[in-house]
């Protein structure tokens, strides 16, 4: 062939790739409203900004060769917002998207250059799972574990995972290593397929139970955020990363403040309840001490006794954990514990400083708990919370009491202690331990009760606090945004020009 024809068939070949697996299911696709996965790219790439890898890859066996344009998985390089990321979007429309020992060479590519140049890798998912005829037997067998490091996070570079349809195989685990998971409603995540998995326990399954978005955003707190359509999905990976580094070696990136923003600090006293047993959403409190429209929240569904949440101060990236109130008193359950150590070791992992919002009655004490492993889930997040090496700073705005003043940044494990005049210090609450160290309930003795009350009571007031040393200032609560920004300011100059040490770079990501 002379030089003409080669780019012929070169274009010819290109074509067929691009054509992914044809006019009709790819039609069929948007008759049902779902991006295709080169659409999916067009929505999350920066126009012009794609540079494809393996685009003429093929399946390795001959017998479907013919029909396998990319070998079902898009991988290449690109830039969000104008910065480096390298991404991997399945093509259910050849093959399933399923898993072969050509295709997942294109993950591994993609995620050694993501560690290596220090880019983020974005990871599309929408899979049947393996493809069977590649797996199966010795050979199969052979294909499999050939990079033993595949599985090994050790988080140099920010991973995102997006559950876009049915989700099996590599698309599972790929999402359990992420540091980030976004879902559409409709799709599923698991194991296996619901087919499978009736067939192997012999019983009907049904997907949504098995793997739908209210089971991983609710239960097993693998999705961070859960989406109505393809579109919203590629928005939110936006938004998320923009409060990331690139890599583990930068400092996040600083965006423009809203001009409005300092206006809302003044609400703070219309929202914060005078009476202390009165609930109220800390989510709007949060949104007046940070840059207006810059509250974005991870596993808003699971956990809900505690927010975890990314924000900025002065536009600067910070991670949020504050006890909510309105749901369980605030009190700290399992999946909050677990929930808040995760957090934790995302944020130190990327150079991202810990803002505490402390307002809770103790842990969750019950047998379920118990039987969930809460003492284990407590000292993993203290565990963790003692290697964070990011900047610190906790802010008592009520009763802060228990074991769980520890965790939640008190007793020397925050940088500095802030306390509002109405922070109440403690074990327990005092109408509790009344009944609690003597057994006098006020219906019974409401004489004795309000003195042992009283007695209870002393010495846990903020200027006890305060007294001790042990909290370092008090303010009015609508100084709460000026004093973290300056704080802020200045301990982030004693950080390697941002960056942590890193000492959780390889916690598990899902435990």
């Amino acid at each position: 062939m002379g030089f003409e024809e080669l780019m012929k068939d070169l274009e010819e070949r290109k074509t067929k790739a691009l054509g992914m697996g044809g006019p009709e299911k790819l039609a069929k696709r948007k008759a049902e409203g779902v991006l295709n996965a080169r659409e999916r790219l067009d929505y999350l790439i920066d126009d012009g900004s794609f540079i494809e890898s393996g685009l003429l890859a093929k399946a390795i066996r001959p017998e479907v060769r013919h029909k396998s344009p990319a070998d079902g998985k898009i991988a290449g390089l690109g830039r969000i917002n104008n910065r480096e990321v390298a991404v991997v979007s399945n093509d259910f429309t050849v093959l399933g998207a399923s898993s072969s020992s050509i295709n997942m060479k294109k993950i591994r590519h993609m995620k050694k250059i993501s560690i290596q140049r220090g880019i983020p890798l974005i990871l599309l998912g929408e899979s049947s799972g393996a493809r069977m005829p590649d797996r199966m037997g010795a050979a199969g067998r052979a294909t499999m574990g050939q990079d033993p490091t595949e599985y090994m996070r050790m988080r140099e570079a920010p991973m995102v995972s997006a559950l876009l349809g049915d989700c099996y195989g590599s698309s599972t685990w790929y999402t359990c290593m992420s540091d980030f998971t976004v879902m559409r409603k409709g799709a599923t995540m698991a194991v296996a397929s619901s087919r499978v998995t009736s067939i192997a326990i012999n019983q009907p399954v049904d997907p949504e139970e098995l793997g739908g978005w209210k089971l991983h955003t609710e239960i097993t707190g693998f999705v961070d955020v859960a989406v109505n359509t393809d579109e919203e999905a590629m928005k939110v990976i936006k938004d998320f990363l923009s409060y990331l580094p690139g890599n583990y070696n930068e400092a996040p990136p600083k965006y423009p403040v809203p001009l409005e923003t300092n206006d809302r600090s003044e609400k703070i006293l219309e929202i914060f309840p005078e009476q202390k047993n009165q609930v109220y959403d800390v989510r709007d409190i949060i949104k007046c001490i940070v840059d207006q429209d810059s509250f974005f929240e991870l596993k808003q569904r699971f956990g809900k006794s505690i927010v975890t949440s990314f924000a900025r101060l002065d536009g600067k990236s910070v991670g949020i954990i504050a006890n909510n109130p309105k749901f369980k008193g605030g009190a700290i359950d399992v999946d909050a514990m677990r929930k808040a150590t995760s957090f934790l070791v995302l944020c130190d992992s990327y150079n991202i400083p810990l803002v505490f919002l402390a307002d809770q009655p103790g842990f969750l004490v019950g047998v379920t708990g118990e039987k969930q492993g809460a003492p284990g889930r407590i000292i993993n997040w203290l565990n963790a919370l003692t290697l964070c090496t990011v900047p610190k700073m906790l802010v008592i705005m009520r009763k802060d009491y228990g074991q769980a003043y520890l965790n939640m940044g008190g007793g020397q494990n925050s940088d500095e202690v802030i306390l509002w005049p109405m922070a109440e210090l403690g074990f327990m609450d005092p109408s509790v331990g009344v009944n609690v160290l003597y057994k006098v309930t006020e219906k019974d003795d409401p004489i004795r009760f309000k003195q042992l009350q009283d007695e209870l009571a002393r010495d846990t007031s903020a200027w006890d606090l305060a007294g001790l040393y042990e909290g370092h200032m008090v303010i009015d609560p609508r100084q709460t945004r000026a004093t973290l920004i300056r704080l802020m300011e200045i301990y982030r100059k004693g950080m390697n020009n941002g960056v942590g040490k890193h000492l959780m770079r390889n916690w598990p990501t899902s435990y």
